[in-house]
């Protein structure tokens, strides 16, 4: 299917998301609709609000508009006693030139543009002349030792919050670094809140105007011209009907906290294009949220909902309303709000068809070829935040990520606590490995950025031992390779050797939904993998050196204080025994869409009794990510009665021995010598004399009465080494159980099986 080159989609990501790097919805977009023979233009808003508001101009006027109440509110809090927040506000005021005179520095160090902020570095660090905020001063004091200029990163990122504490404080209660209104617009939103909060200050002032930044650039794109001049754009389509000629305008909300911005995106092109444009909004929140929110007044914004991964929708509307215009009927995952025959607004909306075999199989098809499309970003202008010294804590923030995913849904997708109703989680399907790691490549060396994040609800590990793979080869022949981190699933598959074998080929990190750590849990949970094989994995991978990060969930519908304790017992040995880098508390949520809430929809009262127990567990975990604290008993963490752990306080101790013990048996356990499966990942044997020597894991290994064939043959299996070496040696290695009994020999010295 190829559309007309004339059909032009424009692809929004509205703010507040993470600003480090772009979110990914516009990259499968912009491929998806480029892949149909469509012009695409894709903005990501998020950055330029970011720049509009931690600017000089950004920053002159956010003190204009703030600079009396503040004042005032100091006044009230000096009044009663509240002395500290008095002070603060009134230095915010007080040093705004110099907040507006250091603002484009911040931004630029953290943008790592060392040729023009370096030598101002020393400073902003040491100068007495510089701008102060509290998490700036703490973040100094709490030092253990002289600050320097590597803390810098960190002091610009206390300084963008310090700034974004003054903006909640004084001018928009609602605001956010990250997300915007996200309260409001949570579960089922109120909309007369969410109407209300569109017309917010915040929106008014710096988000309008980004989009009144971009005007020219929409208009010139949706007239095809470089420029536009004149003051209303062309209406070249003939009659109310949808042609070629209409403009698509696509609005990813993935998150609660992007929909009052969405909403503005929506109307801003509403005014601008008149009935020339139709808007879609799609994404995570869209899918969760509003997938049974039905109120008719959000077509004031947008005309329909694209409901899952879009791609059939989209198919279904343009086969339906571009190119020959049929009678208006509902469609496969669409909910409309506007007639596309008529263009005239629905009394009520019209309801998706949410099943047809067609479009699924279509759109699978599409999920497994697709590559996401990074051409229309700039990487160099994203900040590289540094909030948090734990190493596995930064890399969300710090690196201009390429997000992309192996796999769509989840390969196990059976967690009770889960969306397993919805195609984000239930509908796995992998992608292709090699289209998408070339795809991938093309973009790393294009934009300079090597990184790659994988979004995916779990890693499967065939897809990414093949992805790594690719990764291997390729550095082999260019001399090139990715970094890649995901979220994974804790169990057996994530092996010893695979884990080694993933890191040898790129892997740097791994995070995974741990969610409960007693086997009670688990089970309840129906999380489908059992203590033991999470201490393996996690031990697995931080034998192989890669950072782990789990995900927990406290106060479920089955728990009690004791249940929360025996997790938390357990979570604290995971970290004693160095098996995790990092960690976070979550407290459950049910959500319409998950096995559980068929279960306790009923008796379920959001568990309001567990609340009191969240700042403990998240004081204890902030202790242990830094290595302190690991022997204190967990009971010590709370202010009020809570009984004592019923696991033994070395659980997670002896099933590392069991590890152990199963590790060293993998090869007897084979019926057939695994040939095929075999690499190398140590360096390139050296021989002396009739030893052999190298390097695995860091540590030097050794093999007496070495031969040049046996250093060849090893050096044959490495990961990058051509396919066709390699299977000369694999069918080599079969006919020789001499070299077979050498290499069950160096099995964890270099040879893995994966």
């Amino acid at each position: 299917m190829n559309y007309n080159e004339d059909m032009k989609v424009v692809i929004i990501n509205p703010p507040m998301v993470q600003q480090n790097t772009v979110y990914p919805s516009g990259a499968y977009l912009s491929a998806y609709f480029k892949s149909l023979g469509c012009q695409v233009l894709w903005q990501d808003l998020n950055i330029k609000l970011f720049y509009k508001i931690f600017s000089s101009e950004g920053l002159s006027r956010i003190f204009d508009l703030t600079c009396d109440k503040a004042l005032k509110m100091a006044e009230n809090a000096q009044k009663s006693g509240d002395e500290a927040t008095a002070f603060n506000l009134r230095r915010y005021v007080s040093s705004k030139r110099e907040w507006i005179k250091w603002i484009p520095f911040i931004t630029e160090a953290l943008r790592g543009c060392g040729k023009s902020t370096r030598e101002k570095e020393h400073e902003f660090l040491f100068s007495p002349f510089v701008p102060r905020g509290n998490r700036m001063e703490t973040f100094l004091m709490n030092l253990e030792r002289e600050p320097c200029v590597d803390d810098i990163n960190f002091l610009c990122t206390y300084a963008l919050a310090d700034l974004s504490d003054y903006i909640t404080a004084v001018f928009d209660n609602e605001f956010s670094l990250i997300r915007y209104a996200e309260s409001l617009s949570a579960e089922i939103p109120d909309f007369n809140l969410i109407l209300k909060q569109v017309e917010s200050p915040f929106i008014k002032e710096f988000f309008i105007p980004v989009l009144k930044d971009c005007e020219k650039d929409y208009l010139a794109f949706a007239d095809g011209e470089e420029s536009y001049n004149g003051d209303r754009v062309k209406l070249s389509y003939k009659g109310d009907r949808v042609k070629n000629e209409k403009l698509i305008v696509c609005i990813s909300v993935p998150f609660a906290g992007t929909f009052v911005p969405a909403l503005a995106v929506a109307r801003f092109f509403r005014q601008l294009f008149g009935d020339r444009v139709f808007i879609f909004m799609g994404g995570g929140y869209v899918n969760t949220d509003l997938r049974k929110f039905t109120d008719v007044r959000l077509g004031q914004f947008t005309d329909a909902l694209s409901f899952d991964r879009g791609y059939g929708s989209y198919k279904a509307f343009f086969e339906n309303f571009v190119d020959d215009i049929k009678d208006f009927n509902p469609l496969y995952k669409l909910r409309f709000y506007k007639n596309p025959v008529t263009g005239k607004a629905l009394e009520k909306p019209v309801e998706p068809v949410w099943a047809d075999k067609e479009y699924e199989k279509y759109e699978n098809q599409v999920t497994t070829e697709l590559v996401p499309d990074y051409e229309d970003i700039d990487f160099s202008v994203y900040p590289r935040l540094c909030d948090d010294k734990n190493p596995m804590h930064r890399l969300w923030t710090d690196g201009a990520w390429i997000k992309a995913y192996l796999a769509h849904g989840c390969y196990w997708h059976k967690c009770a606590f889960c969306d397993t109703k919805l195609d984000y989680v239930c509908s796995y399907k992998p992608v292709n490995a090699q289209r998408l790691f070339e795809g991938l490549m093309k973009t790393a060396c294009e934009k300079d950025i090597y990184g790659i994040h994988f979004v995916d609800e779990a890693l499967p590990p065939a897809v990414i031992k093949r992805f790594a793979l690719y990764n291997a080869r390729y550095y082999e022949q260019h001399g090139k390779q990715l970094y890649f981190w995901g979220n994974v699933r804790f169990e057996k598959a994530f092996s010893k050797d695979l884990a080694a074998f993933l890191v040898y080929c790129g892997l740097g990190a791994v995070s995974a939904g741990l969610e409960v750590a007693t086997e009670t849990g688990l089970k309840k949970i129906n999380k489908g993998t059992d203590l033991d094989s999470i201490i393996a994995s996690c031990a697995a991978f931080k034998e192989a050196g890669v950072l782990v990060h789990a995900y927990m969930i406290y106060g479920f519908w089955y728990d009690t204080p004791q249940s929360i304790i025996d997790s938390m017992e357990t979570l604290r040995q995971f970290f004693a025994a160095g098996l995790l880098d990092s960690s976070f508390w979550h407290k459950f949520v049910l959500t319409k869409d998950s096995a559980a809430y068929d279960m306790i929809k009923d008796t379920w009262d959001g568990g309001p009794q567990y609340a009191k127990f969240g700042p403990g567990l998240e004081a204890a975990l902030d202790s242990w990510m830094h290595g302190q604290k690991l022997e204190t008993k967990v009971t010590r963490w709370f202010d009020f009665e809570v009984p004592g752990p019923s696991i033994p306080r070395n659980l997670v101790e002896k099933s590392i021995e069991k590890y152990e013990m199963e590790n060293d048996s993998l090869f007897d356990s084979r019926k057939e010598f695994p040939a095929e499966e075999i690499y190398w990942l140590g360096t390139q044997p050296v021989i002396t004399g009739n030893q052999m020597n190298w390097i695995y894991l860091q540590e030097e290994m050794e093999w007496k009465k070495a031969t040049l064939e046996l250093s060849s043959v090893l050096w044959g299996l490495r990961p990058g080494a051509d396919e066709r070496d390699r299977v000369k040696f694999v069918e080599q290695i079969k006919k020789t159980p001499e070299l077979q009994k050498v290499i069950k020999s160096l099995h964890y010295k270099g040879i893995v099986v994966v």
